[in-house]
């Protein structure tokens, strides 16, 4: 809103005439209200600048152990209140003229964290959780090659990026809750769209019902099948993750500044660690409820003879995201709803004491020009603030570096576990799971709870960060160590026993010469003799039966299966052997406290980002630094992970002589790789949050009643007797 200049101003809040307070403990900047009727008791009445009188009564905005005021006995708000500015801004919680009294309840800076903390649920558990989850099942269905779906997965980022500076530039000095509102709907249109290829196209029908095969029955799909015209419908999925991005980018920049905004200094990082935390839980419950979904034939109500695991199998990929749409579109309304800035929020605007690093020429000033960024003109003055800030463009970097950590461990977490102690996708996804869970959502929420607990200005905050990483940095070199490979069959070793000539690869021994056995399918077993071999067919088993306490498959007559071990018992179960590393306890252990001490830092660095700049430039540098990390950090981290990650394979597929994905990784290798990718962006980060620390310059200390320090004791905090529609709680 546009806020008159003149000479009377509160750590920038501006008056159009002194305030003439005759009570004692004055409190510049209360909002005052407007009653439509007069209120009881004698207390006394303040003019303020736009005729409206402050009234003794209890204001709407809190509560206090002092009143500012005394009144003879407390008057109970009537029904029809409405929350209004001193300016005339109007600060109920509605749509429109509708606003009644019972959406007031809701009015606060609690009722805000809740709703940005379901909609960044939604959004983790849709974009992080279900996308990752059925992106497989997406390929098989609609005959997908890896790099088209490698385009949906970089949809989002590109659309965040695209978005980032004009949301959070102009967001930032308009109406933060429609901008969030309307991100919230387009995010669940996007959702809605995702699942629309399942309705606009013909029933699924798998292309071959042949099964895995024994010795001799193996069989295998042509290669020259003309492609299907479903490979279309890529750009439906496309587009549903561009609208994922757009609506996303308001949530994590002005949903944080928002709360900021509306809570005191000391407890910002508390709301927007739980704001984070909500976020980090929602790929979590994107993979569960993913993978329950993905366990339902994807045409229900139709019977199939095929299994989950059948590598034919389609399961149901959509269902989440109509849920995920619906429920987004919910949630967008009472967003919608909310004012743009919460009754009683002005005290904190005038108790906050600027800690943005102060620049030699003087030029930080001009941000607290309250017309500053109200028009196109001044984006590339605002720009060039940011890029004069030492401090903000080290924590940026920081924060990109750290991105590529979290990227590279989410992407390729599941597939180390996998590896190294030899579990099925689905076990190690499951293991990964529960490892971020109470690592990654403890150390956000703990992050923020820090910050609060101590009241760290910006200064100890990146020192914080710096501790954190240095911690990570030193727990990473768990990597030396790694889990022996399982032995395997014409990979790691030979059919004999003995090791392989040079490394390569050599399936077809004396006992399964005479299957025919081909290397179209993967599908390992593990033979009674504790090695794994690469399909039922290339161990030389004739026969299969169903163990009835497991429900898995039994191959018998196993003619490359040593039976001199256990005479009689040349079998072998479908999946990979047991992995019985005793070194696995220790991995899990520093894996945990690497996860642990990354997110620990993550909301640390997000409020000294917060604090280092001018308050009028938070959302849009909150933008630029989202571009920062995404283009250095969340777009690239992967690919770098994931070049690292392909030079310790051992084992590629072969798709009609071009080459696949990996199957068999060498854990040493993955290990080393591991270590060095992960010492490489440590080191670089520790660096940046040094330098960020060392060129940090404070403003000076402001010795206001007002300052930061006295509203951070309870002493000294100016609260009000809290009314029947409360206006704000604290926690």
């Amino acid at each position: 809103m546009a806020m008159p200049q003149n000479s009377t101003r509160v750590n920038g809040f501006c008056f159009t005439q002194p305030l003439d307070f005759s009570c004692p403990r004055p409190h510049p900047g209360e909002a005052g209200r407007a009653l439509g009727a007069a209120s009881g008791g004698d207390g006394c009445s303040t003019p303020l600048s736009n005729g409206i009188t402050s009234s003794g009564a209890p204001s709407p905005s809190g509560s206090c152990a002092q009143p500012l005021c005394t009144a003879q006995e407390e008057t109970p708000l009537e029904e029809g209140i409405k929350y209004v500015s001193a300016d005339g801004e109007e600060l109920a919680c509605g749509w429109g003229g509708f606003t009644p009294g019972c959406l007031q309840l809701c009015n606060t800076s609690k009722g805000v964290l809740f709703f940005l903390c379901v909609a960044s649920f939604l959004q983790g558990m849709t974009v992080n959780g279900f996308i990752n989850t059925v992106i497989t099942s997406i390929e098989r269905r609609f005959d997908l090659r890896s790099y088209q779906s490698g385009l949906i997965a970089s949809s989002y980022d590109i659309a965040a990026c695209v978005c980032l500076t004009f949301v959070s530039y102009f967001g930032g000095n308009g109406h933060k809750p429609r901008w969030l509102g309307w991100g919230v709907l387009v995010m669940g249109l996007g959702s809605l769209l995702f699942a629309l290829p399942h309705f606009t196209t013909g029933r699924y029908e798998a292309r071959s019902a042949a099964q895995l095969g024994v010795c001799g029955g193996n069989q295998s799909l042509p290669c020259s099948q003309a492609a299907s015209s479903l490979s279309g419908y890529r750009f439906v999925f496309m587009l549903g993750q561009f609208l994922h991005g757009m609506g996303a980018t308001p949530l994590y920049t002005l949903g944080v500044t928002y709360l900021d905004e509306n809570v005191k200094t000391n407890y910002s990082p508390v709301y927007i660690a739980v704001f984070y935390t909500a976020a980090i839980l929602g790929p979590a419950a994107g993979y569960l409820v993913g993978g329950m979904f993905l366990n339902i034939y994807t045409e229900i109500g139709r019977e199939t003879d095929m299994a989950p695991e059948n590598t034919l199998w389609v399961g149901a990929w959509w269902i989440g995201f109509l849920g995920a749409g619906a429920a987004s579109l919910l949630i967008s309304i009472p967003i919608l709803g909310y004012p743009q800035r919460l009754p009683g929020s002005q005290r904190y605007i005038v108790m906050r004491v600027s800690e943005a690093h102060q620049l030699k020429d003087g030029s930080h000033k001009k941000a607290s020009d309250p017309d500053f960024g109200k028009t196109v003109k001044d984006l590339p003055r605002s720009v060039l603030l940011l890029l004069k800030n030492p401090t903000f463009i080290f924590l940026c970097l920081a924060g990109a570096t750290e991105a590529t950590l979290i990227a590279g461990m989410s992407t390729f977490g599941p597939k180390f576990l996998e590896s190294q102690f030899s579990l099925s996708a689905s076990e190690a996804a499951t293991f990964f799971g529960y490892l971020v869970v109470p690592a990654g959502g403890g150390g956000t929420f703990l992050g923020g709870f820090l910050v609060n607990k101590f009241k760290l200005r910006c200064s100890g905050i990146i020192k914080l960060c710096l501790f954190c990483t240095v911690s990570s940095l030193l727990a990473i070199f768990i990597f030396f160590i790694h889990c022996p490979n399982m032995p395997m069959a014409g990979v790691t070793q030979m059919y004999d026993g003995s090791a392989l000539p040079g490394g390569h690869l050599n399936l077809t021994a004396a006992c399964n010469a005479q299957c025919g056995c081909l290397q179209d399918t993967y599908s390992p077993v593990c033979g009674t003799d504790g090695i794994m071999y690469y399909s039922p067919c290339h161990a030389g088993c004739r026969s299969v039966s169903v163990n009835l306490r497991n429900g898995k498959k039994v191959y018998q007559e196993c003619s490359c299966v040593d039976k001199a071990l256990l005479p009689g018992s040349g079998k072998a179960e479908a999946g990979k052997c047991t992995s019985s590393c005793a070194k696995k306890p220790l991995l899990l252990c520093f894996m945990f406290v690497v996860i642990l001490f990354t997110f620990l830092s993550s909301i640390p660095a997000l409020t000294a980002t917060l604090r280092c700049v001018s308050d009028r430039q938070r959302s849009f540098a909150l933008g630029i630094q989202w571009i920062v990390v995404r283009t250095l950090g969340g777009i690239p981290g992967p690919i770098a992970f994931g070049s690292m990650v392909d030079k310790s394979c051992l084992l590629w597929q072969d798709q009609c002589g071009e080459q696949g994905s990996c199957y068999v990784y060498q854990n040493s290798a993955m290990s080393r790789y591991t270590l060095v990718a992960g010492l490489a962006y440590k080191v670089l980060g520790t660096t940046f949050f040094i330098v960020a620390c060392l060129l940090y310059k404070p403003p000076p200390a402001e010795s206001a009643p007002g300052s930061l320090d006295a509203s951070e004791n309870g002493t000294s905090d100016l609260q009000e007797h809290k009314p029947s529609l409360p206006a704000e709680e604290d926690i």
